[in-house]
């Protein structure tokens, strides 16, 4: 059509900020398709825009007005709106007055309820020019902004102050106004290198305007490459390799429209100071990249992504060096000064600082992580002592003045300064794995004293926030209890440790009852939590949700037992037995269901009458000892095939043999060499779950 055209919406404003940045730009693209959807344009395609001082659209085939639409009402049904001489009712003739009609001009319409009365209303479909201002103010409103902002004299309310307004289709001005703006076809450059207003002729101009004349890049993704390849041709120049966060990455991205890298250095000497407080620093206070070596050590090296392409950028290279220095030189005094104390010297800190009201001091939770460690030792072939003592300085290492100026170096500095104190490598890795993983994938402890001390302070935490009531509600999580029990879980599961669940439980609620008496009486809901955070686990890794139930119905208290029991009935599911087995499995649960107090707990074989049944007795006896053998050393693939191999017997036994005879023994009988079947599959999982039927 030759009315189509691409839309460019764009508004311009102060700087956004920054980690909101592609969550605002997608909100918007999302929301304005769906409002388009619904007034009945659909565009061919869009590209969302984004960068620090603008949020833009380019919608492609748009028509110049939305497609004519048309109107339905229903009204009473037939059978309501004539009486039995046809003439028309009350009802009927109310719909039509409503309808701006006469009750001869109503149509009729058959649906599943019966015949209704209806009218039908055509509309020109509106102009953009009256459907757009709606639109967008709408989806700006609608922006995941919690906080909004007015400015000047006026109400008008967003996340920044707006300063321009284009709305183009294809050449043609769309006059409007949102936000308190008027549409202009002029959009604006680089804040440095570009000040000016740049007219726009058309819609489809933007991209290469802005690239162009406007010195910006107006493309997130784009703009993110461009960083990205900058820094690896910097880091390459200077000998190294750039540490490159892929949120710092993003966050960088978000803060500059025209970026330029640069590379600075810093003293050599402040690489005696632990690398991981230098690389804090620079990347979350500076939003500089490290370089390191092959080995993966610092050098005295930084990149930083500038927003001007400076005539003088010896100039830009030293401020930032002179800004990182004092930083640095902050770091040094805090590393020094902490070790003049030893780790364990500030034990008595600990009673000073308040974990939870009721829970009591980070003391407290520390002579309960030792109550937790002496459980954990035997199973996890620990030293006592040495259990107790990494629970004693698990947390001592918040007191020092380094974890102070950075939170999120707890852990790594204990590790620093337990080796510096003299304790054994193993306590010191696990001061600082017991906080691993510290986000969804990240590493896991990876020695047995720090996987147990990790294993408790999440145990703690748990059943610790469940005994004072405050569970986890909806989307509220402010003791992050989702990230301890899927931490827990992956502990558990990925380093293969085959402890079961609820004696680890019961031991954490035995401690924190010192301080919460009633503590025992959450155990059960913070198990269920946590099989509910291994539900969507496993779904995540695209397990089926009727093979979780499966062996969620025979509770397996241990989560790794869970989930090689659930990886082999996934397995089982996918074998062409598993149909006919589940089926079956399915209507022998229902028969046991039915006949509960007639089950026998032996099969008597001179009530066996049928071949089939007598075929299936000696199937079950010729796998029975293989798949609680199977069962026994965990191997649930070998049990479940062993099992695939009954679908013959069982389905010549339900062919052949009718269970609910009137004769009670031998309908007993057969119900027990059912039951016998049953349990046998119960030793893996309920796979009736599996029944699709």
């Amino acid at each position: 059509m030759d009315d189509l055209h691409p839309l460019l919406f764009e508004i311009g404003m102060e700087e956004l900020p920054p980690k909101a940045l592609l969550s605002l730009r997608d909100a918007l693209r999302d929301d304005c398709l769906r409002r388009l959807g619904e007034a009945g344009i659909e565009p061919s395609g869009v590209t969302a825009f984004a960068t620090p001082r603008r949020l833009a659209l380019l919608l492609e085939d748009i028509p110049a007005r939305q497609p004519d639409q048309v109107q339905e009402r229903r009204g009473p049904a037939v059978a309501s709106a004539f009486d039995a001489t046809g003439a028309p009712t009350r009802a009927a003739q109310g719909f039509a007055r409503s309808c701006g009609v006469a009750v001869e001009d109503l149509e009729r319409e058959n649906t599943d309820k019966g015949e209704y009365l209806i009218h039908r209303e055509a509309h020109k479909g509106a102009a953009l020019e009256q459907l757009l201002p709606e639109i967008f103010a709408a989806s700006l409103a609608a922006l995941p902004t919690p906080k909004r902002m007015r400015w000047g004299a006026g109400e008008v309310e967003f996340v920044r102050p707006v300063h321009w307004l284009v709305v183009l289709h294809g050449e043609r001005l769309i006059e409007m106004e949102v936000l308190g703006l008027h549409s202009r076809r002029a959009t604006r450059g680089h804040r440095f290198h570009c000040p000016k207003e740049i007219e726009l002729v058309h819609a489809r101009d933007y991209a290469d305007v802005l690239q162009h004349d406007g010195v910006v890049q107006p493309s997130f993704e784009d703009r993110r490459e461009s960083i990205r390849g900058q820094i690896e041709a910097e880091a390459e120049e200077a000998g190294g390799r750039a540490l490159i966060d892929v949120g710092l990455l993003d966050e960088v991205t978000a803060l500059v429209e025209w970026p330029v890298a640069l590379t600075g250095s810093f003293d050599a000497r402040f690489l005696d100071v632990p690398q991981e407080a230098l690389i804090s620093t620079m990347q979350d206070n500076q939003k500089y990249f490290p370089l390191v070596d092959d080995s993966g050590r610092m050098l005295p090296r930084f990149i930083v992504i500038s927003n001007i392409h400076s005539r003088y950028p010896e100039a830009v290279r030293s401020g930032n060096e002179r800004v990182l220095r004092p930083r640095f030189a902050d770091a040094e005094f805090f590393w020094e000064q902490d070790r003049r104390e030893t780790l364990a010297s500030r034990e008595p800190w600990l009673a000073t600082v308040v974990f939870e009201r009721r829970l009591g001091t980070l003391a407290d939770k520390s002579w309960r992580l030792a109550c937790l460690m002496e459980e954990l030792a035997a199973p996890m072939g620990l030293e006592p002592e040495l259990a107790r003592r990494a629970a004693v300085l698990a947390k001592c290492d918040l007191g020092s003045r380094m974890v102070f100026e950075f939170p999120e170096l707890q852990g790594t500095m204990g590790r620093y300064y337990a080796l510096h104190d003299g304790e054994p490598e193993p306590l010191a890795e696990a001061l600082e794995q017991h906080y691993w993983p510290r986000h969804a994938g990240a590493a896991l402890p990876e020695g047995p004293l720090a996987q147990a001390l990790a294993l408790a302070d999440r145990l703690d935490t748990l059943v610790g926030i469940f005994a004072i009531g405050k569970d986890p509600s909806g989307a509220k999580d402010p003791f992050a209890l989702r990230r301890a029990a899927l931490g827990l879980l992956r502990i558990l599961v990925e380093r293969e440790l085959p402890l079961a669940l609820t004696p680890l439980l019961n031991a954490a609620a035995t401690a924190v009852a010192e301080r919460v008496p009633d503590a025992p009486a959450a155990v059960p809901r913070v198990r269920a939590y946590i099989l509910e955070r291994l539900r969507g686990y496993l779904l995540d890794q695209g397990m089926a949700p009727e093979v979780f139930e499966a062996v969620a119905a025979v509770d397996p208290d241990a989560p790794l037992d869970f989930v090689r029991r659930a990886r082999a009935v996934q397995q089982f599911r996918e074998r062409p037995e598993a149909e006919a087995l589940a089926g079956a499995n399915k209507r022998i649960q229902n028969l046991l269901r039915k006949a509960e107090q007639e089950q026998h707990c032996e099969v008597d074989e001179t009530l066996l009458q049928s071949p089939a049944e007598q075929l299936l007795l000696e199937a079950l006896r010729g796998i029975e000892p293989e798949v609680a053998a199977a069962v026994e050393r965990g191997d649930y693939v070998a049990a479940m095939e062993d099992l695939a191999g009954l679908r013959a017997p069982v389905d010549a036994f339900f062919d052949d043999v009718m269970v609910m005879v009137e004769d009670a023994a031998l309908r007993a009988n057969r119900l027990a060499l059912l039951a016998r079947l049953a349990h046998r599959f119960d030793s893996v999982a309920d796979i009736s779950r599996l029944a699709t039927g």
